[in-house]
This record gives structure tokens, C-alpha cells and sequence, in this order.
């Protein structure tokens, strides 16, 4: 049987990486969220650092040039080289594809959907949550108020819908866009996981 492949997009502080995590667990299922940077870091010979500061960002190169003080050194290398962000995107679609063709796999976010749109056994899920949850979550991770966590969720989402709506030509969060969109506040980070276990086994006749 072809293997079993979990996509799921998430909002910032939404549990969308605990849902995957369970997920994994109950398909034994490989799990991928920043992993797939180290996967992708080692297939192309770039140091992780690239892959990192363009996770889910779109225009972090022109960044890093105008900003570092070896910018000239920089601006050369990323003209003249295969130095690129679509460079960078593209050795991340081949780690995405090469673990796909591997095991069964969850991926968390990184355009996994659309990189893996011509397989079959394939779920793509959209994770949200309140934004009252959200913010909370976001006070934990980052032990700030909930005026900079609310700025910290409107930047780096602006930031993951630009980078998804470039590269998929999809909508980031559009109900359109996958196969489910679930609100993990109204079954709690378990309740959900195992709505999506029960989903994905009738999306997939398992």
C-alpha cells in the first residue's frame, strides 16, 4: 500500500505540532516539523542557518544582504550562485519528497501539501485555534505579555501565509486550500487528534 501521508498547516500557537505528534504516534507515522531543515540542510550542503532564517519566510535573503556587515561578499554569492530562496525551497521539496518516498510521514507546515499534491494516500489538514488560546500559548513559548504575542502572531503569520501563497499559488488557512480545517480549542489538543485519527481513516478507508 502506497504510505500514508499527514500534511497539516497551522496557526501560530494553535497546537497544530501537538496534533501532528499524536498523529504520528497513532499511524506510527514519521514526524517532520523543523526536521526537515537539518534533511534539507544535508541533501544540499548549505549550512542549516539558510534553511532556518527562511522557514516559512519569504524575502529573508534581501535581509540578511542589507543587514550583515559582509553584504557586498553576501549580494556576490547570492547573484552568481544557484544561492536562492527558490533554491532553498526547492532542496526543501526534495527532502519533503525523498522522506515521503522513504515511510509514512506527518509533515508540519513547509508547503508539504503542495509538494506532495500528486501522491495518493495523502491528508492535508488546516489546525486553528482561538485567538485567546493562541495568545496564551504564545505568552508560554516566547514569556512575554499578551500585547507582544498578539504582534509576535500577526508577523509571523503574515509572514507563513506570504511564503505558502507564493510558492502553492493556494490561500494559507482558506478552507479551500485542504481536505479538513479543525478548531483545536473546541475538543482541546486530544479531541482533536483523535477527530483527525477518525477522519483520516474514513478519507482513507483504512
Amino acid at each position: 500500500m502506497e504510505k500514508l501521508i499527514i500534511n497539516i498547516g497551522r496557526q501560530i500557537g494553535s497546537g497544530g505540532h501537538l496534533v501532528a505528534r499524536r498523529l504520528a504516534e497513532e499511524f506510527n507515522c514519521k514526524l517532520y516539523d523543523k526536521e526537515i531543515l537539518d534533511l534539507a540542510a544535508n541533501e544540499s550542503g548549505f549550512s542549516p542557518r539558510f534553511f532556518e532564517q527562511s522557514d516559512e519566510h519569504k524575502g529573508f535573503l534581501q535581509h540578511i544582504v542589507q543587514q550583515s556587515s559582509r553584504a557586498l561578499a553576501m549580494g556576490s554569492f547570492y547573484n552568481n550562485n544557484q544561492f536562492s530562496e527558490e533554491n532553498l525551497f526547492q532542496f526543501q521539496s526534495d527532502a519533503i519528497r525523498k522522506a515521503a518516498e522513504e515511510h509514512s510521514c506527518v509533515f508540519v507546515g513547509r508547503c508539504a501539501d503542495y509538494v506532495l499534491r500528486d501522491k495518493e494516500n495523502v491528508v492535508n489538514i488546516f489546525v486553528t485555534a482561538n485567538l485567546e488560546e493562541r495568545v496564551q500559548r504564545v505568552q508560554e513559548r516566547h514569556h512575554c505579555n499578551a500585547s507582544s504575542a498578539r504582534k509576535l502572531l500577526q508577523h509571523e503569520e503574515n509572514a507563513r501565509a506570504s511564503y505558502y501563497n507564493y510558492y502553492t499559488g493556494k490561500k494559507w488557512g482558506y478552507a479551500a486550500s485542504y481536505d479538513v480545517c479543525v478548531n483545536s480549542s473546541m475538543l482541546g489538543i486530544e479531541g482533536t487528534a483523535a477527530f483527525l485519527a477518525d477522519f483520516i481513516r474514513r478519507r482513507l478507508k483504512l
